[in-house]
């Protein structure tokens, strides 16, 4: 290719046909379940190991007809439950292609940002700091391009890349997969990708999963555990009477299954991970991408969210507003005349001391500027060589760039950065910094971004190795607006409704953050400098820090330091970064939250959430969707929970009674058709209470299942056991026939476990609320539990394999108005907890 011809990349056609000839550019690692695992696991589920073992009793029994229709009822909630779960990792496999690492590549000669799995060989791959490489490859052009290659080779050390002599690249025009962009940036042409690539070589000894299970995953796993125990003791007490009392090993046997089946908890795993996978995927209609889920729990204990000004707060659109040259200041307005002489120089230092094609916003408003109004003037030089950057620092707010004009034999430098680093390198004395200190004070306090600018001139080969070193001029002031996002003060002031306290941290002039923050509507707290806080021990950081409302001036390494003083607060904090120096802090955070359009692979892959837009709103919204998620999944469990116990009451009950058994495994097989899509259907799609976003942050560790919430579900779980074994009861003292009875309670026990779905809907008692705003998912369960119903009570082939009769119509309607009248006492028991849970709450 000649040099002089632009490189435009390989075409879209040929990177699809070689997308499809090679395979995507990923390891061969295992990312989900395939459809046959998930059929093998659930039948491995005690369940189901259950329901085949009392299938293979009835055969022993003689009784095949019943065994078959048991065997029929393992398949359908088999499928039922292998699709469930197969819906689950299609959701998952979704939101980790959506948060894998990104490319970005020139195709048919444009820029594209595509997923790193996308990446072809002899793709063209851009790179810059921050950016994690997605394929082994040999760079074709570099910048000060340096790598971490420790992935790899277990050396810290930095390495510095060249440009390839030749196609096939040495090992310091080579980068490989996996390794990260440190400096610099780079055109690298992929020779390499997936298992060709060095990392794919040795892609199994590079699995790092986490498997450390979240505290919820543990509170499920424990109650779960400790029912089963619970259930198999019960199982095995319940086979001994039953033997002891008529004899028959068999039966009691199957009735031990039979209660064993009751008491199995199997949703509650099912409920937790159906909620958080479908809670991801809500939170990501947002524009918020979940990298690990067990950020969900955490959302709605957060109690202070730190963000970033620029282009969170704000809409990350820099205008130049502001000139200021000896003493004369000028308002930049639209359709303004043209640029008064006096500010051209101003200008044109403002381009050079910014990229030649910049991604900085701030950067692009300087060559806008200039574009508008230096555009046939001398003051713009395109052909002009960069010959050195001096970079910003945390001990100097000020970068520089140093030019070579052509025939020339002196250098041009031009620096920028924050308006006291600018006097600092021009060595301004104090009257000259007062003048300099109270203009940008005053462009500041207009909610302006202030920068200084210098120039100097340099002779010689030999370059200073600090900024320092030159004699620098100073030019004057810049004030750039970025507008605040037109929803951010609704959004901040349901923060502050919420509870949650939101700390502004930034890189700007304290005055310029205060006006920012006035108009954002964040409550006005004390404002700290960088400087300030690197003055501070840790100790009086933690002190100090929960009245901070703005740390201005902040450089990014102090971000960490700021966000481990509020832990040790026991805030539970959530923090906003985009930078490879975020990376230490994002990790550090409850919840790291990186910034998807400006923010590095290496944010990316330290933080918990992504945003695809850089919108605050859009990290309130993912608040109030972990809070709406964790009520709900309370309320599921407490359903789960409740519903359960008139299951496992009437296995027992009759025996204990001397009546005749009234459930066995076909019938429990049955319910579980109702409770499964009940509890990760129906509660999952629950709306959030309207007060949800007025309440203070969940307390850090609270229990999902409270005490208080365990007894309100046997409580109500017992109301349900109460009215269905006083219509089996009722039923066969009125000479009704035993399979009539039977369909009779079973009536009973469907219709108040159908309005124990309306109950468990909503924590607050009422009994209007539990019956409004039902989601139409829930609409459809209890439709089909109620054909269901019908059709196993009153259609006689039907009824037959649920050894049930159909009863006669007024007995029919009594039972289910008994079921019915369960409703308002749920209610009623509700009403007298929640009473009890205030009292006890304002006497502590």
């Amino acid at each position: 290719m000649n040099p002089s011809t632009p490189p435009t990349g390989l075409s879209r056609t040929e990177a699809a046909a070689r997308l499809h000839r090679d395979g995507y550019n990923e390891l061969a690692t295992d990312q989900g379940k395939s459809f046959l695992k998930i059929v093998l696991t659930v039948m491995a589920e005690p369940m189901f190991l259950l329901l085949l073992g009392a299938g293979l009793i009835y055969l022993l029994m003689g009784d095949v007809h019943e065994a078959l229709i048991l065997l029929g009822f393992v398949v359908v909630i088999m499928t039922l439950t292998s699709l469930q779960e197969r819906r689950t990792e299609k959701t998952l496999a979704a939101l980790r292609d959506l948060s894998s690492p990104r490319a970005l590549v020139l195709r048919d000669g444009k820029v594209e940002r595509i997923p790193g799995r996308e990446v072809v060989r002899g793709d063209l791959l851009l790179l810059s700091e921050g950016d994690r490489v997605p394929a082994d490859g040999v760079v074709l052009e570099a910048h000060e391009l340096a790598l971490d290659e420790s992935l790899l080779t277990g050396e810290s050390v930095t390495v510095t890349k060249t440009v390839a002599a030749t196609t096939e690249g040495d090992d310091t025009s080579r980068v490989s997969a996996g390794t990260l962009v440190v400096s610099g940036q780079g055109r690298i042409q992929v020779t390499g990708t997936g298992l060709a690539t060095t990392l794919g070589s040795i892609s199994q000894s590079l699995q790092d999963i986490d498997d450390t299970a979240s505290p919820l995953h543990l509170e499920i796993a424990s109650l779960a555990q400790r029912l089963a125990i619970i259930g198999i003791g019960l199982c095995l007490i319940l086979t001994l009477v039953f033997v002891w009392l008529r004899g028959t090993w068999l039966d009691g046997l199957l009735a031990g299954i039979t209660l064993a089946m009751s008491i199995l908890p199997q949703e509650f795993p099912v409920i937790l991970i159906v909620f958080l996978a479908l809670g991801a995927r809500r939170i990501a209609s947002h524009k918020v991408l979940t990298r690990h889920l067990a950020a969900i729990e955490t959302l709605g204990e957060t109690t202070v969210l730190c963000v970033d000004k620029t282009g969170t707060l704000t809409q990350n659109r820099m205008a130049v507003a502001a000139l200021y040259v000896n003493g004369q200041s000028l308002a930049i307005e639209d359709q303004m005349a043209p640029l008064p002489e006096h500010f051209h120089e101003l200008v044109e230092y403002g381009v050079l001391a910014s990229e030649m094609a910049p991604h900085d916003p701030m950067e692009q408003a300087f060559h806008r500027l200039a574009g508008e109004y230096l555009a046939r003037t001398e003051h713009l030089h395109p052909d002009w060589a960069l010959v050195h950057e001096y970079e910003l620092s945390p001990g100097l707010l000020a970068m520089s760039h140093l030019w070579q004009a052509p025939n020339s034999a002196q250098q041009v430098v031009a620096a920028k950065g924050a308006p006291e680093a600018i006097a600092d390198l021009c060595h301004l004395d104090q009257a000259q910094q007062q003048t300099l200190n109270k203009e940008a004070e005053r462009m500041a306090d207009q909610g302006l971004r202030v920068l200084g600018f210098a120039k100097a001139v340099h002779s010689g080969k030999e370059l200073p190795d600090i900024q320092h070193d030159f004699a620098f001029e100073f030019l004057g002031l810049v004030g750039l607006a970025d507008p605040i996002r037109p929803e951010v003060p609704a959004a901040i002031a349901e923060c502050h409704a919420a509870g949650i306290r939101v700390v502004m941290i930034t890189g700007d002039h304290p005055r310029t953050a205060q006006a920012i923050a006035a108009q954002a509507g964040l409550r006005q707290q004390r404002v700290i400098t960088g400087a300030e806080l690197a003055t501070l021990s840790e100790q009086d950081l933690v002190a100090q820090c929960h009245d901070i409302g703005i740390f201005a001036r902040v450089n990014p390494s102090q971000k960490l330091a700021i966000v481990q003083a509020l832990k040790a607060r026991q805030e539970v904090v959530a923090m906003t970064g985009d930078g490879v120096n975020d990376a230490p802090a994002l990790k550090a955070a409850h919840i790291g939250i990186a910034m998807g359009r400006r923010g590095t692979d290496v944010a990316r892959e330290a933080a918990s959430l992504v945003l695809l837009e850089d919108d605050f709103s859009a990290i309130v919204a993912a608040v109030r969707q972990g809070r709406r998620i964790f009520a709900n999944l309370r309320q599921a469990m407490v359903y789960t929970l409740g519903v359960h116990i008139p299951i496992v009451g009437l296995s027992i009950l009759p025996l204990l009674l001397g009546l005749p058994p009234l459930l066995a495994p076909v019938h429990i097989a049955f319910l579980e058709l109702v409770i499964d899509p009940t509890c990760s259907i129906v509660f999952e799609a629950e709306s959030a209470p309207a007060d949800l976003m007025k309440k203070p942050p969940r307390p850090r560790g609270d229990a999902l299942l409270t005490t208080a919430n365990i007894w309100l579900s046997l409580t109500l779980g017992g109301l349900a056991t109460a009215a269905s074994l006083i219509t089996y009861h009722y039923g066969l003292d009125s000479d009704i026939a035993p399979p009539q009875a039977k369909a009779l309670a079973f009536i009973t026990l469907i219709t108040a476990s159908t309005a124990l779905i309306f109950s468990s809907r909503k924590a607050a008692a009422g009994l209007v609320d539990g019956l409004k705003g039902m989601p139409k998912e829930g609409l459809i369960v209890v439709t089909a539990v109620s054909a269901a119903l019908l059709l196993i009570t009153r259609v006689d082939s039907i009824a037959r394999i649920f050894t049930f009769a159909p009863p006669a119509w007024p007995a029919a309607w009594a039972a289910f108005a008994l079921g019915l009248l369960c409703y308002p006492l749920y209610e009623g028991i509700k009403g007298i907890f929640n009473a009890r849970k205030s009292s006890g709450a304002r006497k502590s």
